[in-house]
């Protein structure tokens, strides 16, 4: 059985406009999901804190950013490395408002799935796939005003 972490970090950012101050804090959750069935024999899919995960199973990554500021935050960006001993799921990485971009070199560099390419064993340069991604990142396209939230997540598979 593999130990994960619980990732529940917080970091503060700060973003300055001109003379403007916003601090954007990140808090992650890393979780499960697991059925459970009600008193009156209703299924109902639940999330749990991922705390002890098995090879193949699935953790759902939740990133939220508030704005804890008093002006309103511009050109977030939140960047977040795929876990180590993790493989990202194709297609998983969501949130509302933003522009999604993967990289496959360590976060060096960033592009959309269509750009991205590897090295084959031949030394062929051919089109990444979801098991290339190192991190993903969330190009926030509105502001986010003082005390607001906003999420983004991805899925990833334990290797």
């Amino acid at each position: 059985m593999k130990l994960l972490l619980k990732i529940s970090s917080v970091i503060l950012l700060s973003i300055f406009t001109s003379q403007i101050f916003a601090a954007i804090e990140l808090k992650t959750e890393a979780e499960v999901e697991i059925t459970i069935i009600d008193d009156k024999g209703k299924k109902k899919v639940k999330r749990i804190p991922a705390t002890r995960v098995l090879p193949g199973t699935e953790v759902i990554y939740t990133i939220t950013a508030t704005n804890t500021g008093k002006q309103a935050a511009a050109k977030i960006n939140i960047k977040d490395p795929i876990p180590k001993d993790m493989v990202y799921l194709d297609g998983s990485a969501s949130g509302k408002n933003t522009s999604i971009t993967f990289s496959v070199n360590g976060g060096k560099t960033y592009a959309k799935e269509k750009e991205l390419f590897v090295k084959d064993s031949k030394g062929n340069s051919v089109r990444a796939s979801a098991k290339d991604y190192t991190n993903i990142r969330w190009s926030f396209q509105f502001d986010l005003k003082p005390e607001q939230k906003a999420s983004v997540w991805f899925k990833a598979k334990v290797k």
